[in-house]
């Protein structure tokens, strides 16, 4: 019963002191990584559980308190097998720290890019549906949807185990379920991998996240950055390339090219039809994240889509007037990369609309 209760307590995030986090950390002596906002050690506590401790670091304490709130307010409250887990925090003067059930195999980004092929394409599959278990949950589960608008190859972590972990929720929100539309202030996300709406002038919603998540479903398709001047200009930006060749009904050549055994054609197909609906320019035409689920285990037959997703980025078109002013000062020249917006996305047929209904 003592031990029962202990597990009970621990489910809740504990509260550490910054010496207790020092002790951990063996006073920070193991970096696993850092990004715009601090660092991450590994740790281990207490029983010996191995943790990660992320250390806020920003030029600015309104900017640390912000993504430290929302870190808490939204893992502190939810607990889903595919999300990570926040076993605690530090909050005091000198050090603002989160603690993390740690994950041995560190982020997706490691096994997709620079020809890293260690994990076959199987499992990618697994790690594709369960990253999308884990944002229908955010979206469609809790008792108050979570937007977590960076979902990216960097924050989705990966056990001992490659079980996919959505991380990161520094730039997450809480958003009551009768909101249709989000009011944002500021730029959120990251270049490449946020919609449309969130750097132009466009409604938000949570199907930013499904947008996001397209973009993933392509890297994971191609196993190489959506962007990539390397390549010929044809194939530099490989949403693009995916579209026109499963629009011509040329997707061997496409296959080919990454790697793609006759085994795994059929739920490559499928993952690159399910990439195409994520990133519909219009969100009302994405589906849900759980009919992203059911699409990509194949209970769903996904409809062949019609559009064309990246009809408004087209060369040498002038931006519409309506929409021509950036929702930031971000310069969204870095995620259009050197395309312009036109003014019209066709309408989509009545059955397909049904099932990327909101």
């Amino acid at each position: 019963m003592d031990s029962f209760l202990n597990d009970m307590e621990r489910e809740k995030p504990i509260r550490f002191t910054s010496q207790q986090i020092r002790i951990a950390t063996d006073n920070f002596t193991n970096l696993l990584g850092s990004g715009g906002f601090g660092s991450v050690y590994k740790g281990v506590y207490g029983n010996g559980t191995l943790v990660a401790v992320k250390v806020l670091k920003d030029t600015s304490d309104k900017t640390i308190d912000e993504q430290f709130r929302a870190e808490v307010s939204t893992l502190g409250r939810i607990h889903h097998v595919n999300l990570v887990r926040l076993r605690g925090f530090c909050f005091e003067r000198e050090l603002r720290a989160l603690v993390y059930e740690y994950m041995s195999n560190g982020s997706l980004d490691k096994f997709l890019f620079d020809g890293n092929r260690i994990l076959g394409f199987e499992k990618l599959h697994d790690i594709a549906v369960g990253t999308a278990r884990g944002i229908a949950y955010l979206h469609e589960v809790c008792q108050q949807r979570i937007v977590h608008y960076d979902i990216k190859p960097e924050n989705i972590l990966l056990d001992v185990n490659f079980l996919p972990k959505v991380a990161d929720f520094g730039l997450a929100k809480l958003i009551n379920r009768d909101n249709t539309h989000i009011t944002m202030t500021g730029w959120r996300g990251t270049p490449g991998y946020a919609a449309p709406e969130l750097w132009l002038r466009f409604p938000i919603t949570h199907k930013c996240d499904v947008y996001s998540f397209g973009m993933l479903l392509f890297e994971i398709v191609g196993r190489r950055r959506n962007h990539d001047l390397n390549l010929p200009e044809s194939q530099d930006w490989f949403p693009r390339w995916g579209w026109k060749k499963f629009e011509a009904g040329e997707l061997g050549e496409l296959m080919a090219v990454c790697g793609i055994e006759e085994k795994d054609r059929e739920a490559a197909e499928r993952m690159l039809k399910v990439a195409i609906w994520c990133v519909q320019y219009r969100s009302e035409l994405r589906p849900l994240m759980s009919v992203v689920v059911k699409m990509l285990e194949g209970e769903f037959e996904i409809p062949r889509p019609s559009i064309n997703p990246f009809q408004h980025l087209m060369p040498d078109n002038p931006i519409m007037a309506a929409y021509s002013t950036s929702a930031s000062d971000t310069d969204s020249s870095q995620t259009i990369t050197g395309y312009n917006i036109v003014r019209e996305t066709p309408i989509m047929k009545k059955n397909e609309i049904e099932i990327a209904s909101t």
